[in-house]
């Protein structure tokens, strides 16, 4: 009996200890949310929350973490998951509800209404194997190419709506002495990533969103012809040092959030930058007497094969649920609404998915015009690296660019990509 007892005493301590933490991660009318924010995006998170509990009396407990998939996994293992948690993307998304991990949102939504107020592409990108789980509350979008509209006036220069105007244009820059790109990759330990958003763009629109997926998931190989094709029409503008201002070792060199500036300039060093909508501070920052939506300005990625039309591709913040209780559902209920992504977007400057947030909330004409871009794209996709395992996505594809631009035969960045990604999947 006592070599029982000492046996179990720190076996029933361990459980003592779960027990306080399930306990204190599964309180009535409280619900629980896990999430990476903090500074200005907690404060507008709060503020949200603020909401939810004035409008239903449930309380919303939040938890911060700068590691969330080992804090959440560990919940997880441990079986007290918090009741809502802010996952990376859809790729996280599909490996939880592959484990049974998440509430099937569409058990407990009104998927018609919900369907009304988001549109196709966010349901779509929350679905996955007949079941909802995944809800996108906001969004950054990448198909973005800015531009300053005087320099297009003074120069001639037509907005192009395809990719055939778009190379036109670069050439007739080229010959006008202009720099059509200002590119720039660097970022310390994550430099690539912006050219990885250049390859995921053309890749949505020569191989289509489809096989853009299967890519993703590694169903089909690096070393594929339609993946290899992406790679090549990048490969023609960024190693092409009459079409990027400073060639190569300026790409490679130059911060992402410092290359735009080359548009402003006295005269402009290059004429177009393609990044995501979340540049405008950085060209704040840099340029304090730019007005954005006057003195520059943004046109959309254009489609480059017809059959795949013009998908938009971004990044966000999605939400999933991990325990089906009823205060959990209705805070998923809220986070859907536009009265909810009105908070959060119009403290941010982010881009809501509910099509019925009043435009008013946004800060400028500028970001009205990303909303409603982002509020009509029928197809959406969410950012390839992100959706990729770590080891791959923000590893090996983040680095491969880098040897490309700076001279690396494509088939060998390929090959080293298949042999990272079959090490990995």
């Amino acid at each position: 009996m006592l070599r029982r007892s000492r046996l179990w005493t720190p076996i029933l301590f361990v459980v003592g200890l779960l027990l306080v933490s399930s306990v204190a991660w599964a309180q009535d009318g409280v619900v629980t949310v896990l999430g990476v924010w903090g500074g200005q995006e907690l404060e507008a998170f709060q503020k949200v929350m603020q909401a939810f509990t004035e409008k239903t009396g449930i309380q919303v407990q939040f938890e911060g973490t700068r590691d969330l998939p080992t804090v959440l996994e560990t919940r997880l293992q441990a079986g007290n998951p918090p009741d809502v948690a802010a996952i990376p993307g859809p790729g996280a998304m599909k490996q939880y509800a592959d484990r049974g991990a998440l509430v099937d949102l569409s058990q407990y939504l009104d998927m018609d209404a919900l369907a009304d107020d988001l549109g196709p592409a966010w349901i779509e990108l929350g679905s996955y194997a007949d079941g909802f789980y995944g809800l996108m509350i906001s969004a950054d979008i990448k198909s973005l190419i800015w531009y300053r509209p005087d320099q297009f006036a003074a120069k001639g220069y037509e907005v192009p709506t395809t990719w055939a105007e778009l190379e036109a244009l670069m050439d007739k820059m080229v010959a006008n002495g202009d720099t059509p790109w200002a590119i720039g990759v660097e970022s310390g330990a994550a430099s690539g990533w912006p050219a990885t958003d250049w390859i995921e763009d053309i890749m949505l629109r020569t191989a289509g969103p489809q096989v853009y997926d299967q890519w993703v998931a590694h169903e089909i190989s690096w070393t594929d012809p339609r993946v290899r094709e992406a790679w090549e029409i990048f490969g023609k503008i960024v190693r092409n040092s009459d079409y990027v201002y400073g060639g190569a070792a300026a790409v490679l060199s130059t911060n992402f959030g410092d290359s735009v500036n080359d548009l402003f300039t006295d005269p402009p060093r290059a004429m177009m930058h393609r990044q995501a909508s979340f540049i405008t501070s950085f060209i704040r920052d840099a340029n304090p007497d730019v007005v954005i939506g006057e003195d520059v300005s943004f046109f959309l990625f254009p489609p480059i094969k017809e059959e795949h039309g013009n998908p938009m591709l971004g990044a966000g913040d999605m939400l999933a649920q991990f325990n089906p209780d009823p205060e959990a559902v209705e805070f998923m209920k809220f986070m859907a609404t536009a009265e909810a992504q009105a908070i959060w977007v119009g403290e941010l400057g982010k881009l809501g998915t509910n099509s019925k947030i009043d435009p008013a909330v946004y800060p400028d004409d500028l970001t009205r015009a990303m909303a409603e871009a982002l509020a009509q794209a029928e197809i959406f996709r969410f950012d390839g690296s992100d959706s990729m395992p770590a080891a791959v996505g923000s590893g090996a594809f983040f680095e491969a660019p880098l040897m490309y631009v700076g001279g690396e035969d494509l088939d060998t960045v390929l090959e080293y990509l298949e042999s990272v990604a079959q090490e990995t999947y």
